[in-house]
């Protein structure tokens, strides 16, 4: 009986269920484009209350499973695959078995892929000892894409470069309300960057979002609003709405399509779009 239990004890320490955040841009500027043809990037990332859920544990053959909401395309494209794959590229671990469950949004600007990837290097690294820093940790993930790093620390960071280029940053919005919605318009990275300006600002985004929230609006901008504007006029009228509604501040989050407001009091939903979300920070 002693036996048996230290074993049961054993395999639930060796099993991992993590909550993979989305994140939202406050302000994003796009400076210009680079020879390496990604383009530098000036923005602040934080977290936020919306979690995939991620399920590792070790097992005799790798196995993957994802449920939740559809993802299009070949489950072998999956990040989480990538990640692992990665890992077991530079490290000696064994095989895993993985259930993903989507709750994020894919292609929203909410990150939901990347923190998934991120999560799977953070939970492998328990799982196996391997007594990764996070330093190292954040240079694996960003083989897997440019906003993966962010999610090592989760926590609000202004990011640089093509946005592995990582600094914290004194954000607090406790005791406020995000109110999220996505209209489930579709807008590719090309579309986005296609039609994209280059910011030509002197401020940063560090210097704005330091300022009091409510000198936010007309100063924390999204490069990539204009043009994503013009091609769906769903997404600013959903931001003029936000801002009848009460918000303080509303915007696109990444190149979108999802939209957000800040609220001082707790918004409502109003069910005109399938996907919606009210978080307390």
């Amino acid at each position: 009986m002693g036996e048996s239990y230290k074993n049961c004890l054993l395999v639930i320490t060796l099993c991992m269920i993590l909550f993979p955040p989305a994140k939202i841009n406050l302000g994003l500027n796009v400076l210009k484009k680079r020879v390496d043809g990604f383009h530098d990037l000036d923005t602040c990332m934080i977290p936020i209350p919306l979690c995939d859920v991620l399920e590792i544990l070790p097992a005799k053959e790798f196995s993957f499973q994802q449920t939740g909401l559809v993802i299009e395309g070949e489950s072998t494209n999956n990040i989480v695959i990538k990640a692992f794959k990665l890992v077991q590229q530079y490290y000696n671990i064994g095989n895993v078995y993985i259930h993903l469950r989507k709750n994020i949004p894919m292609g929203a600007g909410l990150g939901g892929g990347s923190a998934d990837g991120t999560y799977t290097i953070l939970a492998l690294n328990e799982i196996f000892n391997l007594q990764l820093s996070n330093e190292r940790m954040r240079e694996l993930s960003g083989e897997l894409g440019s906003d993966c790093p962010f999610f090592v620390e989760n926590k609000a960071q202004i990011a640089k470069g093509r946005g592995e280029l990582l600094s914290p940053v004194n954000l607090d919005l406790s005791g406020y309300y995000l109110k999220l919605i996505n209209p489930n318009v579709h807008i590719s990275t090309a579309e986005a960057y296609a039609g994209v300006g280059f910011y030509d600002g002197a401020r940063s985004v560090e210097q704005i979002i330091k300022q009091p929230i409510s000198t936010w609006k007309g100063q924390l901008q999204n490069s990539f609003e204009e043009s994503a504007f013009n091609n769906h006029s769903v997404l600013e009228r959903i931001k003029n709405e936000l801002y009848s509604e009460g918000a303080i501040y509303a915007a696109m989050s990444g190149s979108g399509s999802t939209m957000f407001g800040v609220f001082k009091e707790e918004p409502t939903l109003t069910t005109k779009f399938s996907i919606e979300f009210i978080y307390e920070m």
